[in-house]
């Protein structure tokens, strides 16, 4: 009997992990579909590697810091310097690079504070609609909602020190009611089907219901806009620091670069035009990968 009854565990667990294989190779082939998603897939992944290995892959890692050369100073690009120098003789490619990580970071710390606090707002003002409660928090993310994001931001930016963190956390109070109003939407559609019924007749509390029945419906909506609202954060946090209210100097930040880059133009283009593709092509990148993730995810549920 014990040997029976190992064999149907072993045959169990086995089956599972065939469904989640099949599963992943589905997903895959949903998302690999759309050939412009794999390219945002390519192109996000080769950014989450110069983040990661900047040091290694910057040419000159010394010139992310406090560092001064005017014997090579405002150098148009060449072998030696592929992106050019500004104007302290610092090469643009690796700063550039090293930007990269405080964008990355800028991008990974808003949404991993924004999009919880927002849903879990979402998630009991939906549920509760009608109450009290969902009244307040609607009305309190009505007010969120009523004022640019940006100028909101850059409102609470000014009275705190410039900082990277000081700049995530001003971006955070403008963006958590975006993801509260998305996920009112849902749980507010699904509060009354029948598994929820079910479950608050067996008993269920608040808190099970609302994280292990309605935010399992949510999940797909709430990775898509998290994907697509990397770019607008990253851009959000770029002007940020145009304005001096971001990472400050001599540590590289992709907005400081262009502010410090157009006051040279057209002569020495290259300390903008190629910070300014830096963010384009990340916010691109982004996009795009939330584009196939939206389609992967939207058939899986058909």
């Amino acid at each position: 009997m014990t040997v029976q009854k190992h064999e149907y565990n072993t045959e169990s667990v086995t089956s599972r992990n065939q469904a989640r294989i099949s599963g992943f190779k589905r997903s895959w082939y949903m998302f690999s579909r759309n050939k412009i998603s794999v390219v945002g897939l390519v192109a996000v992944s080769f950014m989450v590697l110069l983040a990661l290995f900047e040091r290694f892959i910057a040419p000159y890692p010394s010139h992310a810091g406090p560092y001064v050369d005017f014997a090579n100073a405002n150098i148009a690009p060449c072998k030696e310097f592929l992106f050019g120098t500004d104007q302290y003789g610092r090469d643009v490619l690796s700063r550039i690079i090293f930007s990269i990580r405080n964008a990355l970071t800028m991008g990974i710390g808003v949404l991993c504070v924004a999009a919880p606090i927002g849903t879990i707002m979402g998630l009991l003002a939906g549920y509760t609609k009608g109450r009290l409660i969902s009244t307040i928090i609607m009305r309190v993310v009505d007010i969120f909602l009523s004022l640019p994001s940006l100028v909101l931001a850059l409102a609470v930016s000014a009275m705190l020190n410039p900082t990277l963190f000081n700049s995530m956390m001003a971006i955070t109070f403008s963006w958590w009611a975006w993801y509260a109003r998305l996920v009112y939407g849902t749980a507010s559609s699904v509060r009354n089907e029948y598994y929820i019924q079910s479950a608050k007749l067996m008993g269920a509390g608040l808190g099970h219901i609302i994280f292990r029945e309605v935010l399992p419906n949510c999940s797909s909506t709430i990775l898509t806009k998290m994907t697509l609202d990397m770019g607008i954060v990253i851009l959000m946090g770029a002007a940020l620091s145009f304005v001096g209210l971001g990472e400050q100097p001599p540590n590289p930040a992709l907005g400081t670069m262009i502010a410090d880059g157009y006051k040279f133009l057209p002569n020495m283009w290259w300390l903008t035009v190629f910070p300014a593709l830096a963010i384009m092509m990340i916010v691109l990148a982004f996009n795009l990968l939330g584009d196939g993730i939206s389609d992967m995810l939207n058939a899986g549920e058909v």
